[in-house]
């Protein structure tokens, strides 16, 4: 499995990047929200974590063809696997859905929120209902994700902290809901956290 591809990007289509990693090129299929991220940055070098799969049929003389998926960051590979797994979604369906950013895609499912979901490309009622019923207790890590604001800023430094952070609280006997409540509050006034033990320091700080 190809879990990661470095290289320059040399095009930018509407469903996929192609990245020129010597001596080969590689079409990596990504989402909208992705894709609009990248396209400014033609040129220059990137990291896409990523996925494979097997594409087509073999039934009626069909072909199989291998394809990447990526991602820009752990955590939102983490999450668009976590999504096909959903019964009736998939792949495509899935990349096809990947119109926002992931934390704001796990706040939905969250909040149980159907029709924000079913206004998502491609996702239904019957579909958004399936997502939240399986995903729903599987968010939080998901919705404390730093969003990158805009195209070619990406924090995902700062998203790996946060995960991390989380992780750790969990460990140390938070539920889920206690160690997203902690993260925010220590978010909110705005200061950056180089690392994970920076961040629980001024956790506990507050509680104190």
């Amino acid at each position: 499995m190809i879990v990661a591809i470095s290289g320059k990007i040399l095009h930018v289509s509407e469903t996929a990047v192609t990245i020129e990693s010597s001596p080969f090129e590689y079409e990596v299929l990504v989402g909208d929200y992705t894709r609009r991220q990248l396209q400014s940055q033609i040129g220059q070098s990137t990291r896409l974590h990523t996925l494979d799969y097997i594409d087509g049929s073999v039934q009626g003389g069909g072909r199989l063809t291998p394809r990447l998926v990526g991602f820009l960051t752990e955590p939102e590979r983490q999450f668009f696997d976590l999504f096909c797994s959903v019964d009736g979604v998939g792949v495509k369906k899935a990349l096809r859905a990947m119109v926002r950013p992931v934390n704001e895609l796990a706040v939905l499912i969250e909040q149980q929120d159907a029709k924000g979901l079913s206004a998502l490309p491609g996702i239904g009622p019957s579909t958004s209902e399936r997502i939240i019923a399986k995903l729903r207790r599987k968010m939080p890590r998901f919705a404390l994700m730093v969003d990158r604001g805009q195209p070619g800023d990406v924090d995902s430094g700062v998203t790996a902290v946060v995960s991390e952070t989380f992780d750790a609280l969990i460990t140390l006997g938070h539920s889920e809901s206690d160690a997203r409540a902690l993260i925010d509050e220590a978010l909110a006034g705005g200061k950056k956290f180089k690392d994970t033990e920076s961040l629980l320091t001024a956790i506990y700080q507050r509680g104190k």
